[in-house]
C-alpha cells in the first residue's frame, strides 16, 4: 500500500500540535452540543424537555458505537507505528463496516424499543411524542454516527487533527441554519418543530461523513472496501471488540457513577443543582484542555508502542504531564480566582454564587486529578492494557468517589463541595494508581501488534 500521505508521529512530535485542534473540536462539540435544546426554548417548552431527554438514550448509543471507535484509535496507532502498512485498508474496512453494520443494528433495535424507553424514562404525555419522533429519526440515522466516529478516529491516527476541527465547525453551522429554517423561516410553516430540529441534525452528520470520507480519499489516506476483508480478519476483530468493551464499559459505569452523584445534589435543593450546572460549565476549558492532551497522547503512544519504541513511549507519557499538569491546574485556579464575576454571566442569586465558589476551589484538585487519570488511562490503552483502567475506574468510582462524596457532602453536611470533594478523591487516588500501573511498565509486551493476532 502506498502510504505516503501518512504524517510521521513519532516521539519527536510536538504536544500540542496534535492537541491544539482536538482541543478546539472538544470546545466546539462542547459549546454548539446543546444548539437544538437552545433554538428549540423559543419555539416549544415540552420541546426542550423531550429532545432533553432523547439526547440521553442518544449518549448511551454513542457510548456502544465507541466500542469499535476506540479499538479503531489503538489498532490504527499501533500498526502505523510498526509500519505494517500492507494491512492499513484491510483495518479501515473492518472498522468502518463493522461500525457501520453493527450502527445499522442498534438504530433499528432503539427505534422499535421507542415505546418501552419513554415508559421507563417516565417521560410525560405532553413529551412523549416529541421525544419519540426525534428517536426515530436521529436514532435512526445511529449509523451515520457510527461511520463518522470510525473515520475520525483513522483520521486522527494519520496525524490529521485538524479535520475534525472544521468538520464539527461545518456541522454545527449546517445544524444552526437547519433549525432556524424549520423553526423560524421559510420552512416554518410546515410546522414540522422537532421534526425539522431532527432532520437538520441527521442532514448535518450525513455531510459531515461525506466530508471525512472525501477527504480520506483525496489525501490517499487508503481505501475502504469489502474486498480487503477476503479472508475475513476474525481474530483482529475480537482483538478490537477485547479493546473497545472494557473502554465502553469504564464510560458506561462513570456516568452511572456521576448520575447517582447527581441525585445527591439533586436532594440539597435547587441553589445546589444549578450552582453545579453553572460550574461545569466553566470548569469544561480545563477539562477539555486535559482530555485533548490525553487523546493526542494516546495517538503518540499508540504509534511509539507499534515501532517498538517501549521506552520513548513511557518518557513521553511523563513530558505531556509536564506541558498538561500546570497548563491544567492554572485555568482551574483562574476559574477560582475569577467565579464569583463569572458566576454573574448565570445569576444574580448569591447563595448560588457562595456554593459556586466552594465548587471551583475543590475543583483544582478534580482537574489535577482528572489530568493525571486522563493521561495514563488513555496512554495504558494505547499500549493495549484495558482490562486495568477498567478495574481502576470501578473501584474508585463507587469505593472512593461515591463513598467520599456522600459521607462529606451530605452526612458531614458540606453539601454540593462535598460531592466535588468525592470526585476529586477519585480522581487523584485513581490518577496515582494508574500512574503507578505505568511506572512500573506493567503494560509493555500487550502490544495489538503481534503476528498471532493478525
Amino acid at each position: 500500500m502506498n502510504n505516503k500521505k501518512t504524517r510521521i508521529i513519532d516521539e519527536k512530535t510536538p504536544l500540542l500540535i496534535l492537541a491544539g485542534p482536538m482541543f478546539l473540536e472538544l470546545l466546539l462539540n462542547t459549546m454548539l452540543n446543546n444548539v437544538d435544546t437552545i433554538m428549540l426554548s423559543h419555539y416549544d417548552e415540552y420541546a426542550v424537555g423531550a429532545v432533553g431527554n432523547a439526547n440521553t438514550i442518544m449518549f448511551m448509543m454513542n457510548i456502544f458505537f465507541n466500542v469499535i471507535a476506540t479499538a479503531t484509535s489503538v489498532v490504527v496507532a499501533q500498526y502505523l507505528g510498526a509500519k505494517m502498512y500492507e494491512k492499513m485498508n484491510m483495518i479501515y474496512s473492518l472498522a468502518v463496516m463493522v461500525n457501520l453494520a453493527f450502527g445499522a443494528v442498534l438504530s433499528a433495535g432503539f427505534c422499535a424499543a421507542n415505546p418501552l424507553i419513554m415508559d421507563f424514562l417516565n417521560v410525560s404525555p405532553e413529551m412523549r411524542p416529541y421525544s419519540m419522533i426525534y428517536i426515530y429519526i436521529v436514532g435512526g440515522s445511529g449509523f451515520v454516527t457510527a461511520v463518522f466516529s470510525v473515520m475520525l478516529q483513522i483520521l486522527r491516527c494519520n496525524g490529521y487533527t485538524k479535520i475534525g476541527m472544521w468538520v464539527t465547525l461545518a456541522i454545527n453551522v449546517v445544524n444552526i441554519v437547519g433549525n432556524y429554517l424549520f423553526l423560524y423561516g421559510p420552512l416554518s410553516f410546515l410546522n414540522m418543530g422537532v421534526e425539522g430540529v431532527a432532520i437538520s441534525t441527521v442532514v448535518a452528520r450525513v455531510l459531515a461523513v461525506i466530508a471525512l470520507l472525501v477527504f480520506f480519499y483525496v489525501m490517499k489516506i487508503g481505501k475502504i472496501s469489502l474486498r480487503f476483508l477476503k479472508p475475513f480478519p476474525g481474530k483482529l476483530l475480537v482483538r478490537m471488540i477485547k479493546i473497545g468493551l472494557p473502554s465502553a464499559g469504564e464510560n458506561l459505569t462513570y456516568n452511572v457513577y456521576q448520575t447517582t452523584l447527581l441525585s445527591f445534589v439533586n436532594a440539597m435543593g435547587n441553589d445546589a443543582v444549578n450552582a453545579r450546572a453553572y460550574c461545569n460549565t466553566l470548569i469544561m476549558f480545563a477539562m477539555i484542555f486535559s482530555n485533548a492532551c490525553a487523546m493526542s497522547t494516546q495517538i503518540i503512544v499508540g504509534h511509539l508502542v507499534g515501532a517498538g519504541k517501549t521506552d520513548e513511549a513511557y518518557k513521553r507519557v511523563f513530558k505531556t504531564l509536564r506541558t498538561s499538569m500546570p497548563i491544567t491546574i492554572a485555568l482551574a485556579s483562574i476559574n477560582a480566582l475569577l467565579c464569583s464575576y463569572t458566576l454573574h454571566i448565570f445569576t444574580d442569586n448569591e447563595n448560588i454564587i457562595m456554593l459556586g465558589q466552594s465548587i471551583m476551589i475543590v475543583d483544582i484538585f478534580v482537574e489535577a486529578g482528572r489530568c493525571l487519570n486522563m493521561t495514563f488511562v488513555n496512554s495504558l490503552k494505547a499500549a493495549g492494557a484495558y482490562i486495568f483502567p477498567l478495574i481502576a475506574g470501578i473501584l474508585s468510582n463507587w469505593g472512593l468517589g461515591l463513598t467520599t462524596g456522600y459521607v462529606v457532602g451530605v452526612s458531614m453536611g458540606f453539601g454540593v463541595a462535598g460531592i466535588f470533594a468525592g470526585t476529586a478523591t477519585d480522581e487523584c487516588i485513581r490518577g496515582l494508581i494508574v500512574m503507578y500501573y505505568w511506572f512500573k511498565k506493567k503494560w509493555v509486551g500487550k502490544s495489538v501488534v503481534e503476528k498471532k493476532t493478525v
